[in-house]
């Protein structure tokens, strides 16, 4: 069911702090801009890599859900991993059908990439936080 793995999600206090780690201590040279997604209570930027992306997601008020996170590591650390998936709506009902846990109503969302998302409780994912995302159309 699942396709590729799109992103690893990091949560951080601070998206500039992190991007000068990605840049100037692991290489990287693609990095974009940072956009704020009030409707998701974050801020995200992404670190291009050959073969994926870094997610890097910092609060955007004080009802972000990263607060929580962050609270308990202050340092940040993996938020999250997302899967594409050819169908949302059809990978959503699979993981209920299947006992998992999918977050909030249920119905996706609008994600960074600008599709639809959901994500599984990680009690039901081994103790991981899941993303699923409906594959982009265009590359990414």
């Amino acid at each position: 069911m699942i396709g590729r793995l799109n992103h690893v999600g990091v949560a951080t206090p601070s998206i500039a702090e992190s991007v000068k780690l990605y840049r100037d201590v692991l290489g990287a040279t693609n990095i974009t801009e940072t956009k704020a997604m009030p409707e998701q209570g974050v801020y995200v930027c992404f670190v291009d890599l050959p073969n994926s992306q870094i997610e890097l997601i910092e609060p955007l008020g004080d009802d972000s859900p990263l607060i929580g996170f962050l609270a308990k590591n202050p340092a940040g650390g993996q938020h999250h991993v997302c899967f594409e998936v050819a169908d949302i709506i059809a990978a959503r009902d699979d993981m209920r059908a299947k006992g998992a846990t999918v977050l909030g109503t249920g119905e996706p969302r609008i994600g960074a990439h600008g599709t639809p998302v959901i994500f599984v409780h990680p009690k039901n994912m081994g103790g991981v936080l899941v993303e699923l995302m409906e594959s982009p159309k265009d590359a990414h």
